[in-house]
């Protein structure tokens, strides 16, 4: 009797801390909603004055903001959601290849202690500060660049999104494009990298039994194994370089044009950059207005992440 006492006892203990790590799992989920909600209130209700107040005052202030560019709202945020998405995407573009490359030699190719020391650097990278990304790009980048972007533009100018002539100092979307690959490059690579590794050894080994060469096995293996997590690693670096505000305020010459000239100045502007360079000011109308391109900015990321949910579902299907 006194054992299987004894031996009971161990079990209750286990359903209590069971339920009270359910318990703990549903709080921290459900608090996510709780936060996602007082954003969305938030914003629209510090926007609210230019969804609904006096829109010939909001009229008033959005061409105080475009020196009378734009006439209303959507005038003005058109502009900024076609930079927004450029720049992140042009940076998306740079940072993917690089990063599954460096994931796939750091997870496959390197010996050990070379792989180890990576996973350090990479590490370290995706924990600098955006505003050194910035400092080092409009002090660094910047002046370095110019000569190459001028050679992209002699030769490959007949392409319109190299079109030149290259602006001097390399305060364009280019720039900045490189310097957003570099702050997201840690990122896609250490998500990818985590995931290259889980690869099973038995599919791994059977690709390579059946004659494939180490190419051959990353291809049939690996890289359909990590599909979904290099999906969600890059939308995760696609959702840092469209709310990226520092490093852009710091390197882009700003413009409102619904241009594709990346290599010219003053042609582009992101939302989270136009908010910080506007804010401080700004009148309490012009703060709603900025809020409700923040909003806009919200949505664009929410839509983001659900189109990563969608792939990276089909993916895994």
């Amino acid at each position: 009797m006194s054992s299987q006492t004894s031996g009971a006892k161990p079990h209750g203990d286990g359903k209590i801390a069971d339920n009270v790590f359910k318990a703990v799992v549903y709080a921290c989920g459900i608090l996510i909603l709780v936060a996602l909600a007082a954003v969305t209130l938030f914003l629209l209700f510090r926007a609210w004055p230019l969804i609904g107040g006096d829109q010939g005052a909001n009229k008033a202030t959005i061409e105080s903001f475009t020196g009378g560019g734009a006439h209303n709202f959507w005038q003005y945020v058109g502009p900024l959601v076609f930079g927004t998405v450029l720049v992140a995407a042009l940076a998306l573009v740079i940072a993917f290849f690089i990063a599954v490359g460096i994931a796939l030699f750091i997870s496959h190719y390197a010996p050990k202690r070379v792989a180890t020391a990576l996973n350090y650097v990479v590490d370290l990278l995706a924990a600098i500060p955006s505003v050194i990304y910035g400092l080092w790009g409009g002090l660094v980048l910047v002046p370095a660049i110019h000569p190459f972007w001028d050679w992209v533009a002699t030769y490959l100018g007949w392409i319109p999104i190299f079109a030149g002539p290259a602006a001097n100092p390399s305060r364009t979307v280019a720039s900045v494009a490189v310097v957003l690959a570099v702050m997201i490059l840690p990122i896609i690579t250490s998500m990818s990298r985590d995931i290259f590794v889980q690869t099973p050894r038995l599919q791994q080994e059977a690709a390579l039994a059946l004659g494939a060469t180490k190419w051959e096995m990353i291809k049939l293996a690996v890289l359909p194994f990590g599909r979904s997590g290099i999906v969600s690693a890059s939308m995760l670096g696609l959702g840092r370089a469209l709310g990226e505000t520092m490093a852009v305020l710091m390197i882009l010459s700003p413009g409102l044009k619904y241009s594709v000239k990346i290599l010219q100045a003053s042609q582009n502007q992101t939302i989270a950059a136009n908010i910080a360079a506007q804010y401080p000011e700004a009148n309490a109308l012009g703060v709603s207005t900025l809020i409700g391109t923040g909003l806009v900015l919200f949505v664009i990321t929410f839509a983001v992440n659900a189109l990563a949910r969608a792939v990276t579902r089909k993916a895994v299907a």
